[in-house]
């Protein structure tokens, strides 16, 4: 003779509270067959320490208990969701209908009128049981939804080379920055940089290596900077960054500590090290030219040409 199969809500978890243990023995008895797990409480005050550590998969509690009753701790239940999460409650009284109406009212999933009969109790603890399965899943599926989302919003404004925020990213950023260090006359930096003949190195090294060192580069200015500034690839070999709340005193210290970082970063090439350098051009808000963001990225871009200009591999900041 075959073994019956188990249930399909087989393992899951009933806390039974009420404080006659006759009667939550009584409970078990009728449930056994079903294969669950069972937790018990014998008090009100006792059901919600179980509810909160060991997460059931359903109430089922009488309503008339001395201290905290059944419906006190449905109440506390589901207005703290966001704590304990769903959990079906199933109440059972002796007090007939208007029992009934009054913890339906307050939030109870179903009600039991004693005497219970085994069959209805077997079939809404299953209906009950059902219903949180579908919840679980429900919550499952939109929490990797949101997984989902947030790598996929991540994707859209990272660069898939560098790790660094994209082209995209940067001009939103750069908008904001700009128009609240004008309403609020704040400073803001902004430094452009260029991996210096990175050309040269792409036709020597081959353009597998010339990505590793955009890379390598990235690494190790995202490294120099703080989490309120923003680092992006602007294109090609060229990388931007926008400090906030950043007077110039700093911001020379900050770019002269990009340029050394990248200066004395490893770059390895069949065993020789390969050298990498930046130039890096400055320009700083708010200042008598610069009256948009256009204005204030041109000025960074023509200090970034006097870098160039003036042998590569060092700082310039656009002077009025």
């Amino acid at each position: 003779m075959m073994a019956p199969m188990p249930s399909e809500l087989a393992g899951r978890s009933i806390l039974l509270v009420d404080d006659d243990r006759a009667n939550v023995a009584h409970l078990r008895g009728e449930l056994a067959a079903e294969e669950y797990r069972f937790l018990e409480a014998y008090d009100g005050a006792a059901a919600l320490s179980a509810v909160r550590d060991s997460s059931p998969d359903l109430v089922l509690m009488d309503v008339e208990m001395p201290g905290l009753g059944g419906i006190q701790v449905c109440r506390i239940l589901k207005s703290s969701q966001p704590q304990f999460g769903f959990v079906p409650v199933i109440l059972m009284t002796a007090r007939g209908t208007q029992g009934k109406v009054e913890g339906l009212e307050l939030g109870a999933d179903d009600y039991l009128v004693k005497p219970i009969d085994a069959a209805e109790l077997r079939a809404r603890v299953k209906s009950m049981l059902r219903l949180k399965a579908s919840n679980d899943g429900l919550q499952a599926a939109n929490r990797k939804l949101a997984e989902l989302n947030a790598r996929l919003e991540e994707l859209s404004v990272t660069d898939a080379l560098t790790g660094l925020h994209n082209r995209g990213f940067f001009d939103r950023r750069f908008e904001y920055e700009f128009n609240r260090a004008r309403r609020y006359r704040s400073s803001l930096a902004l430094l452009m940089m260029d991996i210096d003949h990175f050309k040269k190195l792409n036709d020597a090294h081959g353009h597998q290596f010339g990505d590793l060192v955009l890379q390598g580069v990235a690494k190790a200015l995202q490294a120099c900077l703080r989490d309120v500034d923003t680092i992006a690839r602007y294109g090609g070999e060229e990388i931007v960054a926008i400090l906030p709340e950043t007077p110039q005193a700093e911001v020379a210290g900050v770019a002269e500590r990009l340029r050394l970082a990248v200066e004395s970063a490893e770059f390895l090439d069949q065993g020789g090290r390969v050298p990498a350098t930046i130039s890096i051009g400055a320009a700083l808000y708010p200042n008598r030219v610069a009256q948009s963001r256009a204005d204030l990225l041109k000025l960074a871009d023509d200090a970034l040409y006097r870098a160039k200009e003036g042998g590569r591999n060092r700082v310039r900041f656009y002077e009025e």
